[in-house]
């Protein structure tokens, strides 16, 4: 067994077939599998049967965040293309994004989206840019922007993904990815979940570009986790202290639910509020809230794959995804889920 301090980012990695990888939602939100880690245990399910796993009493916490259609397109004065990845919304007529171009472009350049439609660099922060729109940067991402599906998504957004690439519970416009272990519930399943006993409760972290960004250093102590802005309401605080109080579980919905609450959670226990944060879990984490998580399957050398190790034990991951990968499991945003206890 390998302390905390002896991983790498090479002991994330795993071979995993590219026809695994899924590119489209399944054909139902529901017709997910579902596979049940418990320690060396390990349950093939389908996901509805997460109804069986949860107990009265517990608390299912979801993220709300609403993925934005944040990928646009525009001109330089020379026609060159620029392809902008709204990151960050700071008010009606600024924001932080991504830019891709042939040349990097340089403040105080104006671009153009459509006739009369501009945007102006006004700096530059490493891969980060802030630009100011001349027009209501809602309304010109509503009308030109398109869905930013993740790069190992190997095909244009289409009017279908405007649909799967959002929970059904989505509610505040300011992602650029969704959270994906929300993808397969349905509005039945809530309901059921509800009639079950089972409280749930939603809180806001918004999914930024930064969650693509590979880990650059084999030192991974050494890694910058981009910032992301997150809001708990002091509801859905009760509503964990009522459950711990009462022997019931925190279930976290998603790998950004748990980031949150967590995060929340650093003073030694979950405090309502808004803020930024760039919390990075590894292996030797020690987490204050959440019981179980809720996840799809993510990417190697990631820092969610660290998440998930951290959580329910490394060697318990790592040949949990071995099974997956036998079995054909889907991996990714669109690919199927895991319920994840967490490790003593």
């Amino acid at each position: 067994m390998m302390t905390p301090q002896t991983y790498t980012l090479a002991d994330f990695d795993f071979e995993l077939p590219e026809a695994l990888i899924a590119q489209y939602p399944a054909p139902e939100r529901q017709q997910s599998r579902l596979l049940h880690v418990q320690g060396q245990k390990r349950t093939d399910l389908q996901f509805p049967d997460v109804l069986n796993l949860l107990e009265p009493g517990d608390v299912l916490v979801f993220n709300n965040t609403k993925v934005m259609k944040a990928r646009l397109f525009a001109a330089k004065p020379t026609g060159g293309r620029v392809e902008i990845l709204v990151e960050r919304v700071h008010s009606d007529y600024r924001a932080t994004a991504m830019l891709k171009a042939s040349h990097a472009p340089k403040p105080g350049l104006r671009l153009e989206i459509a006739p009369g439609i501009e945007v102006q660099v006004m700096a530059r922060d490493e891969r980060f840019y802030e630009l100011e729109f001349s027009h209501n940067l809602w309304q010109v991402l509503d009308e030109y922007g398109t869905l930013p599906l993740p790069p190992y998504i190997e095909r244009e957004a289409t009017a279908e993904d405007e649909q799967r690439y959002q929970t059904v519970y989505a509610q505040t416009p300011g992602a650029v990815a969704a959270p994906t272990a929300g993808l397969h519930f349905t509005e039945p399943l809530l309901q059921q979940l509800q009639q079950r006993g089972i409280q749930l409760q939603f809180l806001t972290l918004h999914v930024g570009a930064g969650t693509f960004l590979p880990v650059q250093t084999d030192n991974i102590s050494e890694h910058k986790m981009h910032s992301e802005w997150y809001s708990i309401s002091p509801e859905t605080v009760a509503a964990v202290e009522q459950a711990k109080a009462a022997q019931g579980r925190v279930v976290a919905v998603g790998t950004t639910s748990l980031r949150a609450l967590e995060a929340a959670s650093l003073g030694g226990r979950l405090q309502a509020g808004s803020g930024e944060t760039d919390i990075f879990i590894t292996p030797g984490f020690q987490f204050q809230t959440v019981d179980r998580l809720i996840t799809n399957f993510h990417l190697p050398k990631s820092t969610l794959m660290m998440l998930v190790s951290a959580f329910a034990g490394y060697d318990n991951i790592m040949q949990a995804y071995q099974q997956a990968i036998r079995q054909g499991y889907r991996f990714f945003s669109y690919g199927d889920a895991m319920l994840l206890e967490r490790q003593a």
